[in-house]
């Protein structure tokens, strides 16, 4: 007997030790692991870097309040600040809190100016922003926040749809009373959806022009999984506010939001804390991270492994038109949209001993470690093949 509360629909099956790629059941059975946690195990499992920090840093100190200067954390926040569009860092536990945080950041900002009715922010219907309150309401999901009333005010939504040249409904969204529009640069759980490059630099225009803030969430895409440390850096925008977590982490709980100078003035003592966010041991592991993934090598390394990635599966989707509709996303973020229920090709893959994850509008998610070999590419074609094969037959 279980004694979890059953608010996930759990796979039987369950693991206990793992190494770069692969992860090992409980019963000895060996697996690709691109599923990876859901992106957070970005340089894959037990990577021995990340354990000779950690183990270092337990040893040393583990928690401190926030009451007090952290040294850990100011060096993460150099690295991340050094390294993106951000003048200040703004550390939390998770994406939920990071975006949570991203939210509160925005709407400070007009308070702090005397526009404390510049409340509303403008997302994506069906989106994915986390799991608390607020943010399954700025997702705009309906079975997210069913149950979950009242309604939690001050998100309007468009649909992915909008996002034409001219974005005709996002200028009729904007009203007297918007602070901010909130997209993921690539939509995640929606179904592995990029957000256009031409479409991010347009978001940056109308937010100059109506002087509101534009959030860019990247607690799925960023840190390295698009090929790029940030999905928009090719579009060359720079947004005011940027949710991270996931593989900042490497594994670790560990979550940050990075912001302009601007509005990081509206975060005064008192208006946000977070009793663990910060930690020096999370902090040390964060800098680890950093050190090998915002490194040009490493990310040049994996736009090359992931592009192979693409090819090969857009050469099975030629081969199995039928089962593989579409190859989506960029980098280490993929998505097959398929033909077949994505439920039962997934479980599937799992009966091949490759795990993979799915996302909205059919989509099977692939997310392998960014660190990936090529040969463990090859080994999970393999599989993706015989399965795609499997139904032909």
């Amino acid at each position: 007997m279980s004694y979890l509360v059953k608010n996930y629909n759990r796979k039987q099956v369950s693991f206990k030790k793992g190494k770069g790629s692969y992860i090992i059941s409980t019963q000895g059975s060996k697996y690709l692991d691109f599923c990876s946690g859901i992106a957070v195990n970005s340089l894959g499992h037990a990577n021995p870097k990340l354990i000779k920090v950690l183990n270092t840093q337990a040893k040393k100190l583990w928690h401190v309040s926030n009451a007090f200067i952290i040294p850990e954390g100011e060096e993460l926040a150099k690295k991340l600040v050094k390294k993106t569009f951000a003048d200040f860092v703004m550390f939390q536990n998770s994406g939920a809190e990071a975006t949570e945080a991203a939210i509160k950041t925005a709407r400070r900002y007009f308070y702090s100016i005397g526009k404390p009715q510049k409340n509303h922010i403008i997302c994506i219907k069906d989106s994915f922003h986390g799991r608390t309150l607020a943010t399954i309401y700025a997702s705009g999901s309906k079975k997210m926040t069913e149950g979950f009333g009242p309604k939690v005010p001050g998100f309007d939504h468009i649909k992915f749809r909008s996002f034409k040249p001219r974005f005709p409904n996002i200028r009729k969204k904007i009203k007297k009373n918007t602070a901010a529009i909130m997209v993921e640069t690539i939509m995640g759980e929606g179904g592995i959806k990029p957000i256009p490059d031409k479409c991010l630099k347009y978001l940056r225009k109308i937010c100059n022009e109506k002087k509101i803030l534009l959030i860019l969430d990247e607690v799925q895409c960023g840190v390295g999984r698009s090929g790029d440390f940030f999905a928009f850096e090719r579009s060359k925008v720079k947004p005011d506010i940027v949710p991270i977590a996931k593989g900042i982490g490497g594994g670790f709980p560990l979550g940050a939001v990075l912001m302009n100078k601007k509005v990081a003035a509206g975060m005064v003592p008192g208006t946000h804390g977070t009793t663990f966010g910060g930690n020096p041991l999370a902090m040390k592991i964060g800098c680890a991270v950093m050190d090998i993934i915002a490194n040009k090598s490493f990310l040049k390394q994996v736009k090359k492994n992931s592009q192979y990635f693409h090819n090969k599966l857009e050469n099975l989707r030629l081969s199995f038109p039928k089962i593989i509709k579409e190859v989506r996303g960029r980098g280490f973020l993929i998505g097959l949209k398929l033909n077949v229920d994505q439920i039962v090709f997934i479980q599937k893959l799992m009966d091949n001993k490759l795990l993979t994850i799915k996302a909205a509008e059919n989509v099977v998610r692939i997310l392998p470690p960014l660190n990936v070999e090529k040969r463990e590419i090859d080994h999970a074609i393999k599989i993706i093949y015989k399965v795609c094969k499997d139904y032909n037959q």
